[in-house]
């Protein structure tokens, strides 16, 4: 009866060894997931503080950061274009007014009523 007694307690140390290591396995993976949350949070807190900053700051491109400023205006100046672009595609353009699409033949705009110069390029 003493081997059975000691494999009992064997196999009863092993399970609890087991069960111990699932545990700190778990708490070491919500652990990790939960720093990896916190360094997303940190990144995203750092773009917007550079966005912000851009916004102050952007008649001021000859600055430490200057460069980076003036690339940032030049793209947004190609996204513009790239959105007239869109919009000839499509047949349509911008109300100066409120920005809303509408056909480039339109006399008024559909959104909020301004007048459109329907001649005007």
């Amino acid at each position: 009866m003493d081997f059975f007694d000691r494999m009992g307690e064997k196999l009863v140390t092993a399970g609890k060894d087991v069960t111990q290591k699932a545990k700190d396995l778990s708490g070491t993976a919500k652990l990790n997931f939960d720093i990896k949350a916190k360094e997303d949070f940190i990144e995203k807190q750092y773009a917007q503080i550079g966005k912000l900053y851009y916004e102050d700051h952007k008649e001021e491109a000859d600055g430490a950061y200057g460069r980076q400023m003036q690339a940032i205006a030049e793209a947004f100046a190609a996204i513009d274009h790239m959105k007239e672009e869109v919009l000839k595609i499509k047949g349509a353009r911008q109300c100066p007014q409120c920005g809303a699409t509408v056909p480039e033949d339109t006399e008024f705009c559909g959104k909020c009523g301004a007048k459109l110069n329907i001649f005007e390029d």
